[in-house]
């Protein structure tokens, strides 16, 4: 009877945390990954599936890093913010840029106006 009780407990969350899994993946995705029973198959399933593409992945990471550019939309702050970001998703490849390295990368991605700001920058005494 215990184990009936939790059985069912279990059935029910299983369903639900299913639920929730699909309804964040995309329609694209989702079509390519067939039912399973269970969340921890089902996450086996997406797992395997997307294995092979991290080097997809790392390519568009870094060409995304190499081509951005600052458009006045959202202003410098969210674009520091969105290279930052972007360099950080290289970390758990172990390609870890190095600060240094990022922060001439988004110096590249700025427009002519804010050569000032770069030049004062690399007149700075290193500490």
């Amino acid at each position: 009877m215990s184990y009936d009780l939790k059985h069912r407990k279990w059935a029910i969350t299983n369903k639900k945390c299913l639920a929730v899994i699909k309804n964040t993946i995309g329609p694209a995705i989702m079509g390519s990954i067939r039912e399973r029973d269970t969340v921890t198959e089902y996450l086996d399933r997406i797992k395997s599936q997307f294995t092979g593409s991290s080097k997809t992945y790392v390519t568009q990471l870094i060409k995304q890093l190499v081509t951005e550019r600052y458009s006045e939309n959202g202003g410098i702050r969210e674009h520091i913010l969105r290279m930052g970001n972007l360099a950080s998703k290289l970390k758990p490849m172990n390609l870890a840029l190095k600060k240094e390295f990022l922060i001439y990368l988004i110096f590249a991605s700025l427009p002519k106006e804010f050569n000032t700001f770069v030049v004062n920058y690399n007149i700075q005494l290193e500490k």
